[in-house]
């Protein structure tokens, strides 16, 4: 299954939820997102069919091996370009948004050459 944005943004949202809250529902995404129930659960349907998420009988969300690499990834990125932007003088709220949207289209390449950078000028550890 190719994820699109919304895919990659559902598995993010959970994965920064199981990291605040250590149990995650559809529930608390709804909540989280601003999304109706009936749209989450229609997208835990598609993201449970492509063996990212799977959900227990209590329905408690967890990612899948698969599902975590995408939301780890995509959450490294929006903390390393949000760091970014602020460090270029955006102020916090934009720098997020920002980073939101480019977090899903920049290359492999444009991202770890930034992340370097940003290593190298000590932005990020």
């Amino acid at each position: 299954m190719n994820l699109q944005e919304s895919g990659e943004m559902y598995l993010e949202t959970i994965l920064v939820l199981k990291n605040r809250k250590g149990a995650v529902r559809s529930i608390d995404v709804a909540n989280e997102m601003g999304y109706s129930k009936p749209s989450i659960s229609r997208a835990v349907s598609h993201l449970r069919e492509g063996g990212y998420l799977d959900m227990d009988s209590d329905g408690y969300l967890t990612l899948t091996p698969a599902g975590l690499e995408v939301a780890t990834k995509i959450y490294e990125r929006h903390n390393v370009l949000s760091k970014m932007l602020i460090h270029l003088g955006v102020d916090e709220k934009t720098a997020a948004e920002d980073a939101c949207r480019m977090e899903h289209v920049i290359s492999d390449t444009s991202f770890d050459i930034i992340k370097e950078r940003m290593k190298k000028y000590g932005v990020i550890d």
